[in-house]
């Protein structure tokens, strides 16, 4: 035994105040390695994609009522957006085809129309009022003209069938605009007759675009009262009267 055995050493360093070393951080798995394994978990009996692979194929015998709720869903989501392309498309046509009808008809020019039938004494002037009064617009005279004939015969018709208040109310307007366009576009010698013939064509056709308005304000009419039904079968006895027990006292009046 050395005599400095039990001497404490300087140069010794403790153990606390050594570096602790870190722990390596484990490799990360690749993408790819971690679709395998959610695939796999996903195809187990309680997976994901399992259960809704029978539930598909459960389809035939569930029917339309107990299918999974998201098939269901699904093929509400496919419907919609179908019957959604098919609406787009519908309203793109018609548009297209809108557009060609009010460009192209009609196919004189408005203003200069040389005919001498009964109807161009309101169908002229409408003509030179449309040629007059549409050079700044971005549409055609003719698209104007179009639009001013549909918007008649739409409410003439429309209105007739319907009985609607507001088909009746642009009927009423549209009228009175064409008799503006007479009075202003007709000559002077001859404006007084344009008009009455105009005023005297849209009564007429009134009786067909008013049909069913009346002026008269509706009187309640008195609720008949309530019928009470009948029952041959129910019998209701009602109690005998009770004998009088004095009947034979000498004093009764």
């Amino acid at each position: 035994m050395q005599p400095n055995d039990h001497v404490p050493r300087t140069d010794r360093q403790d153990l606390p105040h050594l570096p602790v070393p870190f722990p390596k951080t484990p490799p990360k798995e690749s993408v790819f390695a971690a679709l395998r394994s959610w695939w796999d978990k996903a195809w187990e009996d309680d997976g994901v994609l399992n259960l809704m692979w029978m539930d598909i194929l459960n389809i035939p015998q569930d029917g339309p009522r107990n299918m999974a709720p998201w098939i269901r869903a699904v093929l509400m989501l496919v419907g919609a957006s179908f019957v959604l392309l098919a609406v787009l498309a519908a309203g793109e046509a018609v548009l297209h085809a809108l557009h060609q009808l009010l460009t192209l008809v009609p196919t004189v020019q408005v203003g200069v129309d040389t005919s001498d039938s009964v109807l161009a004494i309101v169908d002229q002037p409408v003509r030179t009022y449309i040629a007059q009064h549409s050079a700044g617009l971005p549409i055609a005279a003719s698209t104007v003209y179009t639009l001013w004939l549909a918007t008649g015969l739409t409410a003439l018709i429309l209105g007739y069938f319907t009985r609607s208040n507001a088909l009746r109310a642009m009927w009423t307007g549209w009228g009175a605009a064409t008799v503006f366009m007479v009075w202003t576009a007709t000559p002077d010698t001859s404006r007084t007759v344009a008009v009455a013939l105009t005023v005297l064509a849209w009564t007429l056709l009134s009786a067909l675009a008013l049909n069913g308005l009346t002026l008269r304000r509706t009187i309640g009419r008195p609720a008949h009262p309530a019928k009470t039904p009948t029952r041959p079968d129910v019998h209701i006895h009602m109690p005998a009267p009770a004998a009088d027990q004095h009947s034979n006292c000498p004093f009764r009046d």
